[in-house]
C-alpha cells in the first residue's frame, strides 16, 4: 500500500504541472488562434476582399495555428513530437493516395478561391454547366441553372476545362445577323436597324452599335447588327430587339428570305442532244 501510495504521490509531483499546464496551453492556444484568425478576418473585409477568400483564410490560419498549439501542448506532457509529426506523416501519405481525387479538387478549390476566376453571383459556363454560382467551397461549387436547379460541380472538373464567366464585365455585346432579299434595299434596311436601336434607350451609346453588310450569302444579304448594353439587361433587350426588327422590317416591305437553291431538272432527249 504504502508502495501505490508513493507512486501515486510520485507521479501527481511529477506529472500534474505538466498536465495544468498542457490544458492551460490548449484553452488559451485555441482562444489566441480563434483571436488572430478573426482579427485576420476582419482586416481583409475592412480591405474589401470578396468574402469566400476571407473564410478560406480565417480557416486556414486558424487550423495552423490550433496544429501548433496540440504539438506545443504534447510537448509539455513529454510527448517526443518528432516521433508524432513522422506518424502523422504517414497516416496523411496513406489517407492522400486513398483520397486523391478528393485531394485534387481541394487544390483546385483553392486555385479558384485565390485566384478567383469567378465570384457568388456571376454566371458562368464551367465544367460542362452554365449558371449561376451561389457558394464556392472547398471540394465543388454550387450552381443554379436558368431553370433553377442545384448542380454541384467538383472544383477539379472546372479547373480542368474552360471556365467562361458571362457577367465578369459590366456590358456586353448582342450579335445579331439579319438577312434581308436582294430585291430589298439595303440602305433602308440599315436606317430602320438604326432607327430601332437608337429607340431603345437600353442600348449603350457608347460603345457605338455596329450595322453593316457582312455577308452575300447563298439566299439573303446578311447584315450584321452589333449594340452593346448593360450585362443585366442583355437578353431581355436581344429577345426586344430581334422582335421589333420583324415587325419593323415587315411594316415597311422588307422580306427576311428563306433559304433557296434554284434546281435545274433535264429531260433525257435534251441530255442526249
Amino acid at each position: 500500500m504504502n508502495i501505490n501510495a508513493e507512486a501515486i504521490w510520485f507521479w501527481v509531483t511529477n506529472y500534474s504541472v505538466k498536465i495544468v499546464a498542457a490544458i492551460l496551453i490548449l484553452i488559451v492556444g485555441r482562444w489566441l488562434a480563434g483571436y488572430f484568425s478573426d482579427q485576420l478576418a476582419k482586416v481583409l473585409e475592412y480591405r474589401k476582399v470578396e468574402i469566400t477568400l476571407v473564410k478560406f483564410l480565417r480557416n486556414i490560419l486558424y487550423y495552423a495555428l490550433l496544429a501548433a498549439v496540440v504539438i506545443a501542448a504534447l510537448g509539455q506532457l513529454g510527448i517526443s513530437t518528432a516521433s508524432f509529426l513522422t506518424v502523422v506523416g504517414a497516416a496523411g501519405l496513406a489517407v492522400g493516395l486513398a483520397l486523391k481525387d478528393s485531394l485534387g479538387n481541394f487544390a483546385s478549390g483553392v486555385m479558384l478561391i485565390l485566384f478567383r476566376p469567378f465570384k457568388v453571383g456571376d454566371f458562368v459556363n464551367a465544367g460542362g454547366v452554365s449558371g449561376t454560382v451561389k457558394e464556392i467551397t472547398i471540394f465543388n461549387t454550387e450552381l443554379a441553372t436558368p431553370d433553377n436547379q442545384k448542380v454541384i460541380v467538383p472544383n477539379g472538373a472546372i479547373m480542368g476545362g474552360v471556365i467562361t464567366n458571362v457577367t465578369a464585365h459590366p456590358t456586353r455585346r448582342i450579335d445579331l445577323v439579319i438577312g434581308i432579299s436582294y430585291e430589298d434595299d439595303t440602305g433602308k434596311a440599315k436606317d430602320i436597324l438604326a432607327q430601332l436601336i437608337k429607340e431603345d434607350g437600353r442600348i449603350l451609346v457608347d460603345p457605338a452599335p455596329t450595322i453593316a453588310v457582312a455577308e452575300l450569302a447563298d439566299s439573303s444579304v446578311n447584315i450584321i447588327v452589333r449594340p452593346w448594353v448593360n450585362s443585366p439587361d442583355y437578353w431581355t433587350v436581344r429577345c426586344d430587339l430581334i422582335e421589333n426588327i420583324k415587325l419593323g422590317f415587315d411594316k415597311a416591305g422588307i422580306s427576311i428570305p428563306y433559304p433557296q437553291r434554284d434546281v435545274h431538272l433535264y429531260s433525257e432527249n435534251k441530255a442526249a442532244a
